[in-house]
């Protein structure tokens, strides 16, 4: 098996998976940024595929973007113009070609988490 990266989103202020966030994959290269991948999350939170499968993969630096305003105004859980937590960057390093990456976003209106899963 060769190197891939999965995400999902679990909306911890109401217990349950996060449905319908937009998700954007760059690849970081100094102060480059190229976007290689885009998703929405489903009904469990997660995309339906690898957001980098398996033959796209390489090893390097790579940034998610987890467009979490639009759902938390969806949600009602947020409302204006200017909210706390809207683009939710996560910048992060995959350098075994062999190993599956998971990297998840814990999201509420004022406050996230993420880890690498498994």
């Amino acid at each position: 098996m060769t190197g891939y990266l999965t995400t999902h989103v679990l909306d911890t202020a109401r217990g349950c998976p996060a449905q319908g966030i937009r998700i954007a994959l760059y690849r970081v290269s100094g102060n480059s940024h190229k976007k290689i991948a885009e998703t929405v999350t489903n009904a469990d939170g997660r995309t339906d595929a690898p957001i980098l499968p398996a033959d796209k993969f390489k090893p390097g630096t790579y940034e998610l973007i987890f467009f979490a305003g639009d759902y938390l105004r969806d949600s009602g859980q947020a409302d204006g113009e200017i909210l706390f937590l809207d683009q939710v960057p996560i910048r992060f390093g995959m350098a075994d070609p062999e190993a599956h990456y998971h990297v998840p976003l814990l999201l509420s209106p004022y406050g996230m988490s993420t880890y690498r899963g498994s």
